[in-house]
């Protein structure tokens, strides 16, 4: 009896030793404390953004700051040394030592803190408010969808109702610091932002967040009739008397700085604007590759795809007609849509167990400003719920509603967020991502799209006029890329790019006024989606030509997916190098000369 219950102990204690020495006091049990305790520094710092990441703060150990939508932070000093405080910690880590889910992290965060910092005094250059993509706009959509969890969710909403006004007060004086300096909007972006602010308060007994906030109390469950409307008058109260008068106050606040920006012009006509574009590249778009070398890696791709539509419309003149006169898919669901991408794509991408999702549609008072389908991420602790917005306004086709639900459903936003969840990733990598990693993906996957379309239309000749289509998708992207560096790398004004464009066609002025006029206002986004496709590509290329007939297209797909959201050095390094594990240095250790010189 001795004897065995001393092998117990014995067995015991060996096991606690082993556990302790592999997880407690591990490198990598280190390395994950760290970067636990960023992310939940991080996520705390906004109500929003805790809310939108965590359903149930608490059961992870972070408890809710009083809710708030905070302050423009102007500190940048502070900002800049907290993240040299982090890249310095994450170099103190041995590499060799981490798994190579964790080196892929440190990598990650590595390349984001030094990104971070070298945006310097250029922060000035930044733009918080816009037409479409502006806070001012955004806001109200994501007060409109805060979900209730509990009752404390309902409360923290209402109170961050109250927090608009202080919070566009910051905004304002954000502003006015950027007036004095010279870097001011335009006046034409500043009449673009007044009519959408407009737009949002002209009507407030019929705002669309009067509705959804009822609505959600009813979906909520857990109140009687009278707690309902007690609650919904306090709510309509709230929005009368703060969030309405926070716009209004808005508006007079910009007014009263107009004519003191620039021209309608590019971020080159500013000084430290070169610089300022380049680390968005880096920051937004995830790239690090030269200026020189994108122009011309999209400029092969102009080409390219030109040569193909050439060739095509030479040997069948009829597809341009039947893509311009009418060629389309049958009226469709959206929810019948997204079951058709679903069993089309097993072909190329891997499964995915069976997901929930919901379609809303944009509400009409928001449709002239929004984009034209969005999808709202989950929170990382429930996975749900799923949610792709439809604007309505301005779509021209089943054919571009069919891929516009493959770049927000499947196999694109929702699929690849929903994918990566269930790694189970380290919740830091929820809150730092790469915007060309993910709109590049869905854009990518639109082109496999345009071709699981040919296959619901009635045409012999359906393969050839749904690939004309992403050819001609993918040509105005390219172009608009193109411009975007043009316009705010190179300098180029209105009249420059209106040159440009009538060389590909578009010589209708308004056309290209409008194209010129959201390029400058939206600087890089394009990148994001159109260099972050052609990366994409380009991997899957040198991968086939690496493997050869071993080459496995959904495994591709799986290792990209398995990876995440990463800048594309890290995403490269770690699809090319299948021992990534064994490597036994970061991606950026010691030393910037990974960094290219740009020109």
């Amino acid at each position: 009896m001795w004897a065995a219950l001393f092998l117990c102990l014995t067995l015991v204690i060996g096991i606690s030793i082993g556990y302790v020495t592999n997880h407690v006091f591990s490198e990598n049990a280190k390395f994950e404390k760290f970067t636990e305790d960023i992310f939940k520094r991080e996520v705390s710092g906004s109500t929003l953004n805790l809310h939108y990441s965590l359903a149930n703060p608490e059961k992870q150990g972070i408890s809710r700051p009083e809710a708030s939508l905070g302050t423009i932070d102007t500190d940048m000093e502070k900002t800049y040394k907290l993240c040299e405080e982090y890249e310095n910690t994450l170099k103190g880590f041995s590499y060799s030592k981490l798994s190579r889910d964790n080196q892929l992290t440190l990598d990650m965060l590595l390349l984001y803190f030094h990104t971070q910092r070298s945006l310097g005094d250029n922060y000035l250059l930044e733009e918080v408010l816009g037409p479409s993509l502006g806070i001012q706009a955004q806001l109200p959509v994501l007060l409109a969808e805060y979900a209730f969890y509990e009752d404390q969710d309902i409360a923290d909403y209402l109170n961050l109702l109250s927090s608009v006004k202080p919070y566009f007060e910051s905004i304002l004086a954000f502003e006015q610091k950027k007036s004095e300096a010279g870097v001011f909007m335009s006046d034409t972006t500043l009449d673009r932002i007044l009519k959408q602010c407009n737009a949002f308060i002209e009507n407030p007994d019929s705002n669309y967040m009067l509705e959804i906030f009822q609505q959600k109390l009813t979906d909520y469950g857990k109140f009687n009739e009278k707690d309902i409307a007690e609650l919904t008058k306090r709510h309509k109260e709230i929005l009368f008397d703060q969030v309405i008068p926070a716009y209004q106050d808005l508006i007079n606040g910009l007014e009263k700085l107009r004519g003191t920006g620039k021209s309608s012009r590019g971020l080159a006509a500013f000084e430290g604007g070169q610089e300022y574009y380049l680390y968005l590249l880096q920051s937004k778009v995830g790239t690090y590759v030269p200026v020189k070398q994108i122009e011309q890696r999209l400029t092969r791709q102009l080409m390219d795809d030109c040569k193909e539509v050439n060739l095509m419309l030479r040997e069948q003149p009829s597809l341009l007609t039947k893509l311009t006169g009418g060629a389309d898919l049958p009226a469709t669901e959206p929810e019948k849509i997204m079951e058709i991408l679903q069993s089309q794509m097993g072909s190329d991408f891997p499964e995915i167990e069976e997901t929930p999702y919901e379609i809303r549609y944009v509400h009409e008072s928001m449709e002239e400003y929004l984009s034209p389908a969005f999808y709202l991420t989950p929170p990382l602790d429930t996975g749900s719920p799923n949610v792709i917005y439809i604007n309505r306004s301005g779509r021209s086709s089943n054919l571009e509603l069919f891929t516009t639900l493959a770049h927000e459903g499947f196999p694109g936003h929702l699929y690849q967020t929903v994918s990566f969840g269930r790694q189970d990733p380290s919740h830091i990598r929820y809150l730092i991502d790469s915007s060309g990693y993910v709109e590049g993906w869905a854009t990518y996957v639109e082109s496999y799209a345009y071709g699981y379309a040919a296959a619901l239309m009635n045409d012999p000749s359906a393969a050839d006029v749904t690939r004309l289509a992403w050819l001609n998708r993918s040509v105005n992207l390219c172009i608009y890329s193109l411009l975007d560096i043009g316009i705010h790398y190179r300098g180029w004004n209105s009249a420059r790019t209106a040159d440009f464009l009538s060389a590909f066609g578009i010589r209708d002025a308004a056309v290209a006024g409008e194209i010129y006029q959201y390029i400058v206002e939206t600087p890089a986004n394009y990148l994001k989606y159109y260099w972050g496709y052609l990366n994409f590509l380009d991997l899957k290329t040198s991968q086939q030509k690496k493997l050869g007939d071993k080459f496995d297209l959904k495994e591709f797909h799986q290792k990209i997916l398995e990876i995440g959201p990463v800048q594309f050095p890290v995403l490269e390094k770690y699809i090319k190098n299948e021992k990534t594990a064994d490597k036994k240095e970061a991606l950026l250790s010691g030393s910037t000369s990974f960094l290219p010189a740009y020109k």
